[in-house]
C-alpha cells in the first residue's frame, strides 16, 4: 500500500510540474513578472514599469507576418501612439539557447532602429522562459498589462491574419483599441483574440 501511495503521489506532483510548464499568462489574472537583458544589454524587468500600462510584443525581424506591420510603418506608429499615452512598450524577441547573444541582440536592434520603430525596451528572451511564461505562440503576439500587474488583452495586432500590408488599413487594430478602451476606463471590446503570425521558436 505504501509503495502504490508514494507512487501515485509522485506522479501526481509529476503531472502537476507539467501543467505547470504548460501554463500561460491569463486575462484577468496577475501577469507574470520577469527579468532580462535588452538588446543594449541593460538589465530589465516588468516590475520596473509597476503603475503603468505595458504592452508586449513578440518580435522576429525573419517572420513575413512582422514585416507585414514593419515594412509598412504600421507597428512603430502604433509603438509611438502608445508612448503618447504613457504606454510602455517592450518588444521580445524569444530564440532558442546557443549562439552569439551579442550578435542576436545586434542584429534585432539594428533592424528596430532601420524601421523606425520606438519601443521602450527590447528583451532578449533567449532560452524563451518569458515566452513561456506568457504562452507567446507567435510573431506577433501582443499583450497589454494594466497599472496593477494585471493581464487585461492578449491576442493578434489586428484583425486580418495575413501577411498582406495591403489588409492593414480595413483592419481593427486590437492593442489600439484595447489601450483606448483601458484608458476611457472601459471594458475592452475584445480582451482575448487568436494571435496569428509564425511561431516563437523555442528550441
Amino acid at each position: 500500500m505504501k509503495r502504490t501511495t508514494i507512487a501515485s503521489s509522485l506522479f501526481a506532483a509529476a503531472m502537476l510540474l507539467a501543467g505547470a510548464a504548460q501554463a500561460e499568462a491569463v486575462v484577468g489574472q496577475a501577469a507574470p513578472g520577469f527579468s532580462g537583458v535588452d538588446s543594449a544589454g541593460k538589465p530589465v524587468s516588468l516590475n520596473q514599469f509597476k503603475g503603468k500600462y505595458v504592452v508586449l510584443e513578440w518580435v522576429n525581424p525573419e517572420c513575413p507576418f512582422v514585416k507585414k506591420h514593419y515594412d509598412g510603418g504600421n507597428m512603430p506608429g502604433v509603438q509611438k501612439y502608445a508612448a503618447g499615452k504613457g504606454v510602455v512598450w517592450v518588444a521580445v524577441n524569444t530564440s532558442p539557447e546557443g549562439g552569439d547573444r551579442g550578435a542576436k541582440a545586434s542584429a534585432v536592434n539594428d533592424w528596430l532602429k532601420a524601421k523606425g520603430a520606438a519601443p521602450t525596451a527590447t528583451v532578449m528572451d533567449v532560452g524563451g522562459a518569458i515566452g513561456k511564461a506568457y504562452g507567446a505562440r507567435t510573431t506577433p503576439h501582443m499583450y497589454l498589462i494594466d497599472p496593477s500587474g494585471k493581464l487585461v488583452y492578449a491576442g493578434a495586432i489586428d484583425s486580418k491574419p495575413t501577411a498582406n500590408p495591403a489588409d492593414i488599413k480595413t483592419a481593427t487594430n486590437y492593442v489600439v483599441q484595447a489601450i483606448d478602451d483601458a484608458l476611457a476606463g472601459k471594458p475592452l471590446a475584445q480582451a482575448v483574440t487568436k494571435p496569428y503570425g509564425c511561431s516563437v521558436k523555442y528550441g
